[in-house]
């Protein structure tokens, strides 16, 4: 976890690509994204074959958790995902929210509850600190002799 801008994903697919190099089966999915693809198969039949291809996937990485509030039916969701893992396969959960605030983020205290016994008390945390990093990346150079194309 950590702010804005202090290399989440970087650090996720960097573990995320260690894993593949050691053999291992990986898939980074931002966790909105996840949502959004969760919804269209359950409603064009391929849900399960979906969850199932989740489950045989040894790591998978969630970035954004917490940046977008969940339903209590992608709340449900996310625990069953999190339960086929839990000590059969790896997750990686990046985000912005400190641990303290994930039980307030996920809204529902049975499921919050429920969820959070799975990655929390089994979890090595990495928290990371300092300004974004992209305030150090220098802005492309401008050339004078660029000139702009117009499309009809």
């Amino acid at each position: 976890m950590g702010p804005t801008g202090a290399g989440r994903p970087y650090l996720a697919c960097a573990l995320g690509q260690q894993a593949c190099r050691e053999g291992y089966s990986v898939r980074y999915l931002r966790l909105p994204r996840l949502r959004s693809e969760l919804a269209i198969v359950r409603g064009d039949g391929h849900y399960p074959r979906v969850l199932a291809a989740l489950l045989r996937t040894e790591l998978i990485a969630l970035d954004d958790w917490g940046t977008a509030a969940l339903a209590p039916d992608q709340c449900r969701e996310l625990l069953e995902i999190l339960d086929d893992r839990y000590q059969r396969r790896s997750a990686l959960l990046a985000s912005q929210l400190p641990v303290a605030n994930w039980h307030e983020y996920l809204g529902d205290p049975t499921l919050a509850d429920a969820i959070l016994d799975r990655p929390v008390h089994i979890a090595h945390t990495i928290t990371l600190k300092g300004e974004s990093m992209r305030k150090h990346h220098k802005p492309l150079p401008t050339n004078e002799k660029t000139s702009t194309i117009h499309t009809k």
